[in-house]
């Protein structure tokens, strides 16, 4: 029955010092009591402690293994993909690309040299992507793929599933870039390969042609556009030039006063305790900053609390004990510069989870979507709880 009863004199005492009556202080105390002997069981909160802390021992201990669980455990939890890897790289693990001669469907761990496990992406990360896809190129492998046709003869998946290996960047174990292979799987039409063919057919040969090179911020929108993460680089980090009035996430330690900070809106929470209180979580390439916005500040900027995906929040610190804070009083949205990056071509509008995007069946990256905000929206999405 717990311990409450304890308290019993000292609640309804305290309730008559304040006018009210014995019986109606006695009948709220019951009610309490009734509640505790089940509402809070010790069941309940040992099990909870004990997940708690079989999780933690597992990312302490074994970060690869818990993230790889994560990422194939996917649509699920606070985080999506792209805030996983990065935790994962920054405690030491080695993350590899999706690759058609490496992969799996799911996450899968990989020996290193030194004896610890390195994390592959499986193909489960490109969009659009079919497991049944997925597990025929698998089967088919053998001793691996030496170009992108060896890929369509063998494990016979139509050509708009090479398209998106292209677009995911899987052929680059290959010694193709994404160009190049996207360049390669559409010279291949036919649905399914076919026993003979010559020049005139299906597999006819192409012309030589030399493709430009792909800038790196051409790369990391390519990357988020078709596994919603990147292992090159964080946009803030290609956008840090444009931004020098901003503070670096990894420096909010040791700042003091007001400052101004940018990142990728990870989350947003507005607790229906919390008075309308929202508190959004920004990324940058050197870690996360929590910032508070009050009422009367999302009233004034509404717009870009509530839309933006890139923003630039300027307030003051606030510490307390170790939580750091930081208090917005402008908040203003600069998602427009993440089309800088690279070509501003979107997928389609996402359909309220963020790890999880729809696009059109034929596998193109090309959308409808041309203003720059809704172009981040859909590129960089956050995850938002009311």
């Amino acid at each position: 029955m717990g311990t409450i009863g304890g308290f019993r004199d000292r609640f309804v005492g305290g309730m008559l010092e304040r006018g009210y009556d014995a019986d109606f202080a006695s009948r709220c105390f019951a009610q309490i009591e009734g509640f505790g002997s089940y509402g809070f069981p010790e069941s309940h909160a040992a099990s909870f402690a004990r997940l708690v802390y079989i999780s933690a021992w597992l990312k302490c201990h074994h970060p690869a293994v818990f993230t790889c669980a994560l990422l194939n455990s996917q649509p699920m939890g606070f985080y999506a993909p792209a805030q996983l890897v990065r935790d994962a790289r920054e405690h030491g693990v080695e993350v590899r690309p999706v690759s058609v001669n490496h992969s799996a469907w799911d996450c899968t761990l990989e020996p290193r040299a030194d004896g610890r496990l390195a994390l592959r992406l499986g193909f489960r990360q490109i969009k659009g992507m079919r497991e049944e896809d997925a597990t025929w190129i698998v089967a088919a492998r053998g001793n691996g793929y030496p170009d992108v046709e060896s890929l369509w003869r063998r494990a016979g998946v139509h050509p708009a599933a090479l398209e998106r290996l292209a677009e995911g960047d899987a052929f680059t174990a290959l010694g193709l870039a994404r160009r190049e292979a996207l360049w390669a799987a559409r010279a291949l039409r036919a649905p399914a390969p076919l026993p003979l063919f010559g020049t005139a057919g299906e597999g006819g040969v192409e012309p030589a042609v030399s493709l430009p090179q792909m800038t790196l911020g051409q790369e990391v929108i390519e990357d988020y556009l078709s596994l919603r993460l990147s292992l090159r680089a964080h946009p803030m980090e290609l956008l840090r030039p444009k931004l020098p009035e901003s503070l670096p996430h990894e420096r909010l330690g040791e700042a003091k006063g007001r400052v101004t900070v940018t990142g990728l809106v990870i989350t947003r929470q507005r607790p229906g305790t919390a008075s309308g209180v929202i508190f959004l979580t920004l990324e940058d390439e050197t870690g996360t900053a929590n910032v508070v916005v009050w009422s009367r500040v999302y009233a004034a900027f509404r717009q870009a609390v509530i839309a933006g995906r890139l923003v630039r929040v300027r307030g003051r610190i606030e510490r307390d004990g170790s939580v750091l804070h930081l208090i917005a009083e402008h908040v203003e949205d600069v998602s427009p510069l993440l089309t800088t990056l690279g070509r501003p071509v979107m997928i389609a509008n996402n359909d309220g989870r963020a790890d999880e995007t729809k696009r059109s069946v034929g596998g193109s990256v090309r959308s409808s979507a041309r203003h720059p905000r809704e172009q981040a929206k859909v590129l960089f999405p956050s995850r938002d709880f009311h």
